[in-house]
């Protein structure tokens, strides 16, 4: 996808803004991703404003950053890459009940105290932390940092998951913990439309 249009046509089925960033790139469930939504600063922009990490005032506002200063903007767009694969990897592994490698954990730990050096403590119903003051190029990947260190701290592990048709990671949410499908209306529909060619096929054959 090399346009706007094609970040807000995709699905936001992670059940956490960490997990949604890790897919913005698409593929089978093994090997390696086919696609990439993010493929510029003006695509993580608009994936931001979209998944619900900026509003559409800050995003307007880092598109106006960006065009005064390429070069900025680009060097913030290469780390973005970077935090994304470090997240892949870390809930790659815990999907799988593996352990993370410490280097991307360590890098992960940096990663959230940068986030939080640049929050502030806002009262709502609770206490919570926000990015209303940041305007810096980095400010769609700070809320993202920190919803994946909050997953990890203090989430339920065994409900991080892969999807079985394809690359996408989710927080499954159901009561018994049962989902296989990153959404019915995609893979699962795909599996079943399988199983059904499926039978059909062998009930002819036999």
């Amino acid at each position: 996808m090399e346009t706007l249009a094609g970040v807000t046509r995709m699905r936001l089925v992670g059940g956490n803004l960490a997990l949604d960033f890790v897919n913005t790139r698409t593929g089978p469930p093994v090997g390696s991703p086919d696609d990439d939504v993010l493929t510029g600063y003006p695509e993580l922009v608009a994936w931001g404003a979209y998944a619900g990490a900026l509003s559409e005032s800050e995003a307007k506002a880092l598109r106006r950053l960006s065009h005064g200063d390429p070069g900025g903007a680009q060097a913030a767009f290469a780390r973005s890459l970077r935090v994304r694969d470090d997240l892949d990897e870390v809930f790659r592994a815990v999907a799988a009940d593996r352990s993370p490698s410490t280097s991307v954990l360590a890098r992960l730990r940096d990663d959230e105290a940068d986030a939080l050096g640049h929050a502030r403590l806002d009262r709502g119903r609770t206490f919570g932390w926000t990015w209303r003051d940041d305007a810096s190029f980095a400010r769609p990947l700070r809320p993202v940092v920190h919803a994946a260190v909050q997953l990890l701290t203090t989430g339920a592990l065994d409900r991080i998951k892969g999807c079985g048709g394809c690359r996408f990671l989710f927080n499954d949410e159901s009561k018994n913990r049962s989902r296989r499908w990153c959404s019915m209306d995609d893979c699962g529909t795909s599996e079943k439309i399988r199983r059904y060619v499926a039978a059909r096929r062998t009930r002819t054959t036999g």
